[in-house]
Protein backbone atom coordinates (compact mmCIF):
# COMPACT_ATOMS: atom_id res chain seq x y z
CA UNK A 1 0.00 0.00 0.00
CA UNK A 2 1.60 3.32 -0.85
CA UNK A 3 1.79 6.07 1.59
CA UNK A 4 -0.34 8.53 -1.44
CA UNK A 5 -3.22 6.41 -1.42
CA UNK A 6 -3.84 6.10 1.89
CA UNK A 7 -3.45 9.91 2.04
CA UNK A 8 -5.37 10.04 -0.72
CA UNK A 9 -8.62 8.25 1.02
CA UNK A 10 -8.67 11.56 3.23
CA UNK A 11 -8.72 13.37 0.61
CA UNK A 12 -4.92 14.87 1.23
CA UNK A 13 -2.73 15.63 -1.99
CA UNK A 14 0.59 15.64 -0.93
CA UNK A 15 2.62 14.40 2.07
CA UNK A 16 2.33 16.62 4.96
CA UNK A 17 5.10 15.06 6.46
CA UNK A 18 7.67 15.14 4.35
CA UNK A 19 9.59 17.87 4.60
CA UNK A 20 12.01 18.63 7.60
CA UNK A 21 13.85 21.94 7.36
CA UNK A 22 11.50 25.21 7.14
CA UNK A 23 13.85 26.64 4.79
CA UNK A 24 12.64 23.98 1.64
CA UNK A 25 9.48 23.09 3.21
CA UNK A 26 6.79 24.30 0.37
CA UNK A 27 3.75 23.52 2.34
CA UNK A 28 5.03 25.71 5.53
CA UNK A 29 5.58 28.12 3.49
CA UNK A 30 2.61 28.40 1.22
CA UNK A 31 -0.02 27.52 3.60
CA UNK A 32 1.51 27.10 7.16
CA UNK A 33 3.55 30.16 7.75
CA UNK A 34 0.75 32.48 8.23
CA UNK A 35 -1.31 30.35 10.13
CA UNK A 36 0.52 28.11 12.49
CA UNK A 37 2.58 30.33 14.92
CA UNK A 38 4.38 29.27 18.41
CA UNK A 39 2.82 31.11 21.61
CA UNK A 40 5.69 33.00 21.98
CA UNK A 41 5.43 34.13 18.66
CA UNK A 42 4.10 37.94 19.73
CA UNK A 43 6.97 38.51 22.26
CA UNK A 44 9.36 37.50 19.35
CA UNK A 45 7.70 40.15 17.02
CA UNK A 46 7.20 42.70 19.59
CA UNK A 47 6.06 46.03 17.87
CA UNK A 48 7.24 46.70 14.23
CA UNK A 49 7.12 50.52 14.18
CA UNK A 50 8.68 50.48 17.87
CA UNK A 51 11.37 47.71 17.28
CA UNK A 52 12.62 45.80 20.50
CA UNK A 53 15.20 42.49 21.02
CA UNK A 54 14.26 39.30 21.74
CA UNK A 55 16.47 36.33 22.36
CA UNK A 56 15.21 32.97 21.76
CA UNK A 57 17.00 29.80 22.53
CA UNK A 58 15.61 25.79 20.76
CA UNK A 59 17.26 23.13 20.15
CA UNK A 60 17.23 21.71 16.93
CA UNK A 61 14.16 21.03 14.95
CA UNK A 62 12.07 23.22 17.03
CA UNK A 63 11.43 25.90 14.53
CA UNK A 64 13.81 28.84 14.74
CA UNK A 65 14.38 29.15 10.92
CA UNK A 66 10.53 28.78 10.82
CA UNK A 67 9.79 32.02 13.03
CA UNK A 68 12.68 33.73 10.98
CA UNK A 69 10.33 33.18 7.77
CA UNK A 70 7.67 34.24 8.92
CA UNK A 71 9.03 37.49 10.78
CA UNK A 72 10.53 38.31 7.26
CA UNK A 73 6.50 37.69 6.15
CA UNK A 74 5.43 39.76 8.90
CA UNK A 75 7.58 43.11 8.37
CA UNK A 76 7.46 42.45 4.83
CA UNK A 77 3.28 43.01 5.70
CA UNK A 78 4.43 46.07 8.25
CA UNK A 79 6.32 47.43 5.19
CA UNK A 80 3.33 47.74 2.67
CA UNK A 81 0.97 48.86 5.22
CA UNK A 82 3.34 51.69 6.43
CA UNK A 83 5.19 52.52 3.82
CA UNK A 84 6.16 55.84 5.99
CA UNK A 85 7.24 53.88 9.04
CA UNK A 86 9.01 51.11 7.20
CA UNK A 87 11.75 48.25 8.59
CA UNK A 88 14.75 47.68 6.77
CA UNK A 89 15.01 43.76 7.40
CA UNK A 90 19.39 42.48 7.57
CA UNK A 91 19.50 38.56 7.81
CA UNK A 92 22.51 37.75 9.55
CA UNK A 93 22.40 34.25 9.16
CA UNK A 94 24.91 33.31 6.21
CA UNK A 95 28.40 33.72 8.01
CA UNK A 96 30.93 31.37 6.26
CA UNK A 97 31.89 34.41 3.56
CA UNK A 98 32.54 36.30 7.06
CA UNK A 99 33.99 33.71 9.35
CA UNK A 100 36.30 32.61 6.19
CA UNK A 101 37.92 36.19 5.61
CA UNK A 102 38.21 37.05 9.13
CA UNK A 103 40.31 33.15 9.75
CA UNK A 104 42.26 33.62 6.86
CA UNK A 105 43.57 37.44 8.17
CA UNK A 106 44.68 35.78 11.54
CA UNK A 107 48.07 34.37 11.57
CA UNK A 108 50.27 31.14 13.54
CA UNK A 109 48.30 29.39 16.08
CA UNK A 110 45.15 31.83 15.74
CA UNK A 111 44.17 30.10 12.61
CA UNK A 112 43.43 27.29 14.43
CA UNK A 113 39.35 26.52 14.52
CA UNK A 114 39.03 26.17 18.11
CA UNK A 115 41.01 29.67 18.18
CA UNK A 116 40.00 31.32 15.60
CA UNK A 117 36.48 32.55 17.30
CA UNK A 118 38.21 33.70 20.62
CA UNK A 119 39.32 36.53 18.20
CA UNK A 120 36.31 37.94 17.22
CA UNK A 121 34.78 40.55 18.77
CA UNK A 122 31.94 42.76 19.04
CA UNK A 123 32.90 45.57 16.13
CA UNK A 124 33.53 42.53 13.57
CA UNK A 125 29.41 41.86 14.14
CA UNK A 126 29.40 45.36 13.24
CA UNK A 127 31.52 45.56 10.32
CA UNK A 128 29.38 42.17 9.15
CA UNK A 129 26.25 44.36 9.85
CA UNK A 130 27.16 47.27 7.74
CA UNK A 131 28.42 45.42 5.09
CA UNK A 132 24.84 43.08 4.28
CA UNK A 133 22.88 46.44 5.02
CA UNK A 134 25.68 48.58 2.46
CA UNK A 135 25.67 45.80 0.23
CA UNK A 136 22.04 45.66 -0.09
CA UNK A 137 21.84 49.31 -1.41
CA UNK A 138 24.60 49.39 -3.34
CA UNK A 139 23.74 46.48 -5.61
CA UNK A 140 20.83 48.76 -6.49
CA UNK A 141 22.61 51.71 -7.84
CA UNK A 142 25.38 49.61 -9.60
CA UNK A 143 23.72 46.51 -10.85
CA UNK A 144 21.38 47.94 -13.39
CA UNK A 145 19.46 44.68 -13.72
CA UNK A 146 18.84 44.48 -10.00
CA UNK A 147 15.69 44.77 -8.27
CA UNK A 148 14.56 45.37 -4.50
CA UNK A 149 10.87 45.74 -3.50
CA UNK A 150 11.58 48.36 -0.75
CA UNK A 151 14.39 50.49 -2.48
CA UNK A 152 14.35 52.43 -6.02
CA UNK A 153 17.76 54.47 -7.47
CA UNK A 154 15.61 56.91 -7.99
CA UNK A 155 15.09 57.71 -3.61
CA UNK A 156 19.26 57.32 -3.64
CA UNK A 157 19.37 59.98 -6.27
CA UNK A 158 17.31 62.22 -3.99
CA UNK A 159 19.15 62.46 -1.39
CA UNK A 160 20.36 65.37 0.02
CA UNK A 161 24.44 65.66 -0.72
CA UNK A 162 25.27 65.14 2.95
CA UNK A 163 23.52 61.85 2.95
CA UNK A 164 25.39 60.96 -0.73
CA UNK A 165 28.26 61.01 1.26
CA UNK A 166 27.57 59.16 3.77
CA UNK A 167 26.46 56.07 1.28
CA UNK A 168 30.00 56.44 -0.73
CA UNK A 169 31.82 56.10 3.24
CA UNK A 170 30.19 53.20 3.84
CA UNK A 171 30.42 51.60 0.15
CA UNK A 172 33.86 52.35 0.52
CA UNK A 173 34.82 50.29 3.49
CA UNK A 174 31.84 47.61 3.50
CA UNK A 175 30.79 47.34 -0.34
CA UNK A 176 32.62 44.46 -2.25
CA UNK A 177 31.70 42.43 -5.14
CA UNK A 178 32.93 39.70 -6.92
CA UNK A 179 31.87 41.03 -10.48
CA UNK A 180 33.75 44.45 -10.43
CA UNK A 181 37.18 45.61 -8.92
CA UNK A 182 36.10 47.45 -5.81
CA UNK A 183 37.46 50.67 -7.64
CA UNK A 184 35.54 50.72 -10.18
CA UNK A 185 32.55 50.06 -8.54
CA UNK A 186 32.24 52.30 -6.11
CA UNK A 187 33.33 55.12 -9.07
CA UNK A 188 30.05 53.89 -10.97
CA UNK A 189 28.00 54.19 -7.59
CA UNK A 190 29.48 57.40 -7.48
CA UNK A 191 28.50 58.72 -10.78
CA UNK A 192 24.91 57.42 -10.65
CA UNK A 193 24.07 59.32 -7.64
CA UNK A 194 25.25 62.38 -8.89
CA UNK A 195 27.85 62.95 -6.32
CA UNK A 196 30.09 65.63 -8.14
CA UNK A 197 33.53 66.59 -6.42
CA UNK A 198 34.75 69.17 -8.69
CA UNK A 199 37.71 70.56 -6.57
CA UNK A 200 38.51 67.79 -5.06
CA UNK A 201 42.00 67.22 -7.24
CA UNK A 202 43.37 70.69 -6.35
CA UNK A 203 46.31 69.93 -4.73
CA UNK A 204 47.15 67.90 -7.21
CA UNK A 205 47.10 71.28 -9.64
CA UNK A 206 48.53 73.45 -7.13
CA UNK A 207 51.88 71.45 -7.74
CA UNK A 208 51.62 71.04 -11.41
CA UNK A 209 50.98 74.57 -12.01
CA UNK A 210 53.95 75.97 -9.51
CA UNK A 211 56.04 73.29 -10.96
CA UNK A 212 55.40 74.45 -14.68
CA UNK A 213 55.40 78.06 -13.47
CA UNK A 214 58.92 77.47 -12.10
CA UNK A 215 60.14 76.16 -15.09
CA UNK A 216 58.79 78.50 -17.51
CA UNK A 217 60.50 81.39 -15.12
CA UNK A 218 63.76 79.38 -14.84
CA UNK A 219 63.82 78.86 -19.12
CA UNK A 220 62.57 82.35 -19.99
CA UNK A 221 66.04 82.64 -21.64
CA UNK A 222 65.82 80.00 -23.53
CA UNK A 223 64.79 81.84 -27.10
CA UNK A 224 67.27 84.31 -26.85
CA UNK A 225 70.16 82.18 -25.19
CA UNK A 226 69.77 78.96 -26.01
CA UNK A 227 70.80 75.67 -24.03
CA UNK A 228 72.59 78.22 -22.15
CA UNK A 229 69.42 79.27 -20.71
CA UNK A 230 69.39 75.42 -18.92
CA UNK A 231 72.15 76.55 -16.64
CA UNK A 232 69.38 78.21 -14.47
CA UNK A 233 68.24 74.55 -13.79
CA UNK A 234 70.99 74.70 -11.30
CA UNK A 235 69.61 77.39 -8.99
CA UNK A 236 68.07 75.26 -6.05
CA UNK A 237 65.62 77.88 -5.32
CA UNK A 238 63.94 76.36 -7.79
CA UNK A 239 63.65 72.74 -6.53
CA UNK A 240 62.50 74.30 -3.05
CA UNK A 241 59.79 76.15 -4.69
CA UNK A 242 58.69 73.38 -6.74
CA UNK A 243 58.63 71.10 -3.25
CA UNK A 244 56.91 73.29 -1.66
CA UNK A 245 54.35 73.07 -4.38
CA UNK A 246 54.11 69.58 -3.98
CA UNK A 247 54.19 69.34 -0.22
CA UNK A 248 50.33 69.77 0.54
CA UNK A 249 49.62 66.61 -2.15
CA UNK A 250 51.87 64.37 -1.01
CA UNK A 251 50.66 65.44 2.59
CA UNK A 252 47.65 64.20 2.10
CA UNK A 253 48.55 61.31 0.17
CA UNK A 254 50.28 59.74 3.05
CA UNK A 255 48.22 60.81 5.29
CA UNK A 256 45.37 58.98 2.96
CA UNK A 257 47.23 55.91 2.73
CA UNK A 258 47.67 55.71 6.23
CA UNK A 259 44.37 55.99 6.60
CA UNK A 260 43.37 53.24 4.59
CA UNK A 261 45.77 50.81 5.96
CA UNK A 262 44.36 51.44 8.98
CA UNK A 263 40.84 50.52 7.67
CA UNK A 264 42.02 46.99 5.53
CA UNK A 265 44.01 46.35 8.71
CA UNK A 266 40.87 46.35 11.17
CA UNK A 267 38.09 45.38 9.05
CA UNK A 268 38.92 42.26 8.80
CA UNK A 269 35.44 40.37 7.60
CA UNK A 270 36.67 41.41 4.55
CA UNK A 271 39.55 41.63 2.00
CA UNK A 272 40.47 45.46 1.42
CA UNK A 273 43.56 46.43 -0.89
CA UNK A 274 44.79 49.44 0.88
CA UNK A 275 45.53 51.09 -2.83
CA UNK A 276 41.63 50.79 -4.17
CA UNK A 277 40.84 52.26 -0.63
CA UNK A 278 43.19 55.27 -0.87
CA UNK A 279 42.13 56.19 -4.10
CA UNK A 280 38.47 55.70 -3.03
CA UNK A 281 39.33 58.44 0.09
CA UNK A 282 41.20 60.94 -2.13
CA UNK A 283 38.23 61.63 -3.87
CA UNK A 284 36.00 62.89 -0.90
CA UNK A 285 37.02 66.40 -0.27
CA UNK A 286 39.12 66.95 2.42
CA UNK A 287 36.44 69.60 3.99
CA UNK A 288 33.59 66.33 3.91
CA UNK A 289 35.47 63.37 4.89
CA UNK A 290 38.31 64.58 7.42
CA UNK A 291 36.09 64.70 10.69
CA UNK A 292 34.56 61.31 9.74
CA UNK A 293 34.20 58.08 11.90
CA UNK A 294 36.22 55.43 9.80
CA UNK A 295 36.97 51.83 10.97
CA UNK A 296 40.27 52.15 11.40
CA UNK A 297 40.70 51.24 14.91
CA UNK A 298 40.10 47.98 17.02
CA UNK A 299 36.91 49.54 18.88
CA UNK A 300 33.05 49.49 18.40
CA UNK A 301 32.48 53.49 18.87
CA UNK A 302 33.31 54.79 15.23
CA UNK A 303 30.93 51.55 14.17
CA UNK A 304 28.49 52.80 16.58
CA UNK A 305 28.68 55.97 14.48
CA UNK A 306 28.69 54.51 11.08
CA UNK A 307 25.38 52.92 12.30
CA UNK A 308 23.77 56.11 13.40
CA UNK A 309 24.72 57.06 10.12
CA UNK A 310 23.25 54.06 8.42
CA UNK A 311 20.21 54.64 10.34
CA UNK A 312 20.12 59.11 8.90
CA UNK A 313 20.41 57.48 5.42
CA UNK A 314 17.56 55.11 5.42
CA UNK A 315 15.59 57.55 7.40
CA UNK A 316 14.55 60.06 4.21
CA UNK A 317 13.76 56.50 2.62
CA UNK A 318 10.99 55.52 4.88
CA UNK A 319 12.91 53.38 7.26
CA UNK A 320 12.47 54.40 10.22
CA UNK A 321 13.89 50.72 11.86
CA UNK A 322 16.14 48.44 11.51
CA UNK A 323 15.85 44.64 12.41
CA UNK A 324 17.91 42.72 12.54
CA UNK A 325 17.87 38.70 12.22
CA UNK A 326 20.36 36.54 13.21
CA UNK A 327 19.76 32.56 12.94
CA UNK A 328 21.86 29.36 11.92
CA UNK A 329 24.76 30.56 13.69
CA UNK A 330 25.86 26.86 14.73
CA UNK A 331 25.98 25.83 10.33
CA UNK A 332 28.99 28.07 9.33
CA UNK A 333 32.09 24.92 9.02
CA UNK A 334 34.17 27.10 10.89
CA UNK A 335 31.72 26.64 13.87
CA UNK A 336 30.60 23.27 12.86
CA UNK A 337 27.48 22.53 15.84
CA UNK A 338 30.47 22.98 18.20
CA UNK A 339 28.72 25.03 21.56
CA UNK A 340 32.12 26.71 22.47
CA UNK A 341 32.63 28.08 19.06
CA UNK A 342 28.90 29.35 19.15
CA UNK A 343 29.38 31.37 22.73
CA UNK A 344 32.85 32.41 21.39
CA UNK A 345 31.18 33.95 18.58
CA UNK A 346 28.40 35.09 20.42
CA UNK A 347 29.26 36.21 23.57
CA UNK A 348 30.27 39.76 22.00
CA UNK A 349 26.99 40.36 21.09
CA UNK A 350 25.34 39.92 24.11
CA UNK A 351 25.76 44.09 24.69
CA UNK A 352 23.07 45.65 26.08
CA UNK A 353 24.49 49.21 24.22
CA UNK A 354 24.27 47.40 21.57
CA UNK A 355 21.28 45.25 21.78
CA UNK A 356 19.59 48.52 23.03
CA UNK A 357 20.81 50.98 20.13
CA UNK A 358 18.00 52.83 19.35
CA UNK A 359 15.88 52.36 16.29
CA UNK A 360 17.39 48.45 15.94
CA UNK A 361 15.96 45.60 16.91
CA UNK A 362 17.83 42.42 16.95
CA UNK A 363 15.60 39.03 16.57
CA UNK A 364 18.12 36.11 17.92
CA UNK A 365 17.43 32.49 16.97
CA UNK A 366 20.02 30.59 18.50
CA UNK A 367 20.92 27.15 19.49
CA UNK A 368 19.84 25.82 23.18
CA UNK A 369 23.73 23.95 23.34
CA UNK A 370 25.17 27.57 24.47
CA UNK A 371 22.43 27.99 27.61
CA UNK A 372 24.98 25.59 29.60
CA UNK A 373 27.33 28.47 28.97
CA UNK A 374 24.96 31.10 29.44
CA UNK A 375 23.97 29.70 33.01
CA UNK A 376 27.30 29.81 34.05
CA UNK A 377 28.59 33.27 33.48
CA UNK A 378 29.56 35.70 36.36
CA UNK A 379 27.56 38.84 37.48
CA UNK A 380 29.34 40.93 35.25
CA UNK A 381 28.31 39.13 32.42
CA UNK A 382 25.00 39.32 32.84
CA UNK A 383 25.55 43.04 33.88
CA UNK A 384 27.01 44.19 30.63
CA UNK A 385 24.26 41.93 28.59
CA UNK A 386 21.19 42.64 30.65
CA UNK A 387 19.40 39.85 29.14
CA UNK A 388 16.61 40.59 31.93
CA UNK A 389 15.62 43.52 29.37
CA UNK A 390 15.95 41.70 25.98
CA UNK A 391 13.10 39.37 25.62
CA UNK A 392 14.69 36.38 26.80
CA UNK A 393 12.91 32.72 26.06
CA UNK A 394 15.14 29.83 27.68
CA UNK A 395 13.83 27.47 25.69
CA UNK A 396 11.72 26.90 22.15
CA UNK A 397 8.85 24.23 23.66
CA UNK A 398 6.27 23.00 22.31
CA UNK A 399 3.30 21.14 23.94
CA UNK A 400 2.10 17.94 23.28
CA UNK A 401 -1.21 20.14 22.32
CA UNK A 402 0.40 22.85 19.89
CA UNK A 403 2.26 19.40 18.19
CA UNK A 404 -1.25 18.08 17.66
CA UNK A 405 -2.34 21.25 15.92
CA UNK A 406 0.66 21.37 14.07
CA UNK A 407 -0.10 18.08 13.01
CA UNK A 408 -3.87 18.92 11.68
CA UNK A 409 -3.16 22.52 10.50
CA UNK A 410 -0.76 20.77 7.64
CA UNK A 411 -2.71 18.07 6.62
CA UNK A 412 -5.79 20.82 5.98
CA UNK A 413 -3.24 22.19 4.53
CA UNK A 414 -2.73 19.66 2.47
CA UNK A 415 -6.36 19.27 0.95
CA UNK A 416 -7.36 20.70 -1.97
CA UNK A 417 -9.15 24.32 -1.47
CA UNK A 418 -12.19 24.32 0.24
CA UNK A 419 -12.22 20.60 0.95
CA UNK A 420 -10.99 20.72 4.59
CA UNK A 421 -13.48 17.98 5.34
CA UNK A 422 -13.24 14.33 6.42
CA UNK A 423 -15.28 11.44 4.50
CA UNK A 424 -18.28 10.25 7.09
CA UNK A 425 -21.20 7.49 5.99
CA UNK A 426 -24.82 9.38 5.37
CA UNK A 427 -23.53 12.81 6.12
CA UNK A 428 -23.15 15.22 3.43
CA UNK A 429 -19.28 16.45 2.79
CA UNK A 430 -20.76 20.30 3.52
CA UNK A 431 -21.54 19.55 6.54
CA UNK A 432 -18.82 16.24 8.07
CA UNK A 433 -16.42 18.04 10.88
CA UNK A 434 -12.60 19.00 10.29
CA UNK A 435 -10.10 16.59 9.59
CA UNK A 436 -7.46 16.41 12.43
CA UNK A 437 -4.74 13.84 12.85
CA UNK A 438 -6.87 11.87 15.19
CA UNK A 439 -8.69 10.55 12.10
CA UNK A 440 -5.86 8.38 10.60
CA UNK A 441 -6.03 5.98 14.03
CA UNK A 442 -8.29 3.66 15.16
CA UNK A 443 -10.70 4.18 17.70
CA UNK A 444 -8.93 2.70 20.91
CA UNK A 445 -6.05 5.58 19.90
CA UNK A 446 -7.64 8.48 21.76
CA UNK A 447 -6.86 12.48 21.27
CA UNK A 448 -4.79 12.09 24.58
CA UNK A 449 -3.34 9.29 23.61
CA UNK A 450 -1.91 11.38 20.73
CA UNK A 451 -1.22 14.17 22.68
CA UNK A 452 0.53 12.86 24.98
CA UNK A 453 3.19 10.86 22.30
CA UNK A 454 3.40 13.80 20.79
CA UNK A 455 4.52 15.99 23.61
CA UNK A 456 7.86 13.34 24.46
CA UNK A 457 8.69 14.81 20.64
CA UNK A 458 9.32 18.16 21.83
CA UNK A 459 9.83 20.10 18.37
CA UNK A 460 8.12 19.68 15.39
CA UNK A 461 11.10 18.02 13.24
CA UNK A 462 10.68 15.24 15.66
CA UNK A 463 7.21 15.04 14.85
CA UNK A 464 7.46 15.38 11.46
CA UNK A 465 10.01 12.21 11.08
CA UNK A 466 7.63 10.37 13.78
CA UNK A 467 4.54 10.33 11.81
CA UNK A 468 6.15 10.21 8.04
CA UNK A 469 7.69 6.90 9.54
CA UNK A 470 4.65 5.87 11.00
CA UNK A 471 2.76 6.21 7.99
CA UNK A 472 5.74 4.58 6.20
CA UNK A 473 5.36 1.55 8.60
CA UNK A 474 1.53 1.18 8.29
CA UNK A 475 1.01 1.14 4.97
CA UNK A 476 4.06 -1.45 5.02
CA UNK A 477 1.60 -3.61 6.63
CA UNK A 478 -0.69 -3.58 4.00
CA UNK A 479 -1.62 -3.87 -0.27
CA UNK A 480 -2.84 -1.87 -2.37
CA UNK A 481 -5.77 -4.65 -2.96
CA UNK A 482 -6.29 -4.81 0.82
CA UNK A 483 -5.90 -1.17 2.42
CA UNK A 484 -6.05 -0.28 5.84
CA UNK A 485 -7.54 3.06 6.48
CA UNK A 486 -6.52 3.32 10.03
CA UNK A 487 -3.68 3.11 11.95
CA UNK A 488 -3.19 0.89 14.58
CA UNK A 489 -2.00 1.47 18.35
CA UNK A 490 -0.09 -1.54 18.19
CA UNK A 491 1.71 0.08 14.89
CA UNK A 492 1.92 3.57 16.79
CA UNK A 493 3.68 1.84 19.97
CA UNK A 494 5.85 -0.10 18.13
CA UNK A 495 7.32 3.24 16.13
CA UNK A 496 6.64 5.49 19.28
CA UNK A 497 8.81 3.26 21.55
CA UNK A 498 11.85 3.16 18.42
CA UNK A 499 11.67 6.67 17.94
CA UNK A 500 12.44 7.72 21.53
CA UNK A 501 15.39 5.21 21.66
CA UNK A 502 17.32 7.10 18.93
CA UNK A 503 15.71 10.45 20.09
CA UNK A 504 17.88 9.39 23.75
CA UNK A 505 20.93 8.81 20.79
CA UNK A 506 20.77 11.50 19.72
CA UNK A 507 20.32 13.54 22.72
CA UNK A 508 23.91 11.61 23.70
CA UNK A 509 25.42 12.68 20.28
CA UNK A 510 25.26 9.51 19.27
CA UNK A 511 22.67 9.78 16.54
CA UNK A 512 21.04 11.51 13.82
CA UNK A 513 17.33 11.91 15.29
Amino acid sequence: MKIQQFLEHYGVNINPFSQEDAQSDHIFQQHCAETIHHPAWDKVLGDCRNPSTSIVFGEKGSGKTAIRLQLITALREHNHRDPAARCFVISYDDLNPFLDTFRDRLRGRKRNPDLALKEWRLWDHMDALLTLSTRRLCNVIADRHATDPDISLQQIRDLPRQRKRDLLMLAAFYDQSSDQAHWRRWKDIRWRIGFLTPTVHWQLLVGVLITIGVLLLALRGLRSDGFKALHELRSWWLYVVVAAGWIPYLKRTVALWWRARQIAKQVRILEHGTSSLRKILARFPASEIDDQPMPSRDRSDDRYELLSKLQRLLKPMGFTSIIVLVDRVDEPHLINGSAERMRDFLWSMFDNKFLKHPGIGFKMLLPRDVVYFLNREEKEFYERSRLDKQNLINSLEWTGESLFDMATNRIRACQPEGSTSRPAAGVREAHAPQITIRDFFEEDVSREDLIARFAKLRVPRHLFRFLYRLLTEHCNRATEDQPSWKISRRTLETIIDTYSRELEAFDRGLGTG
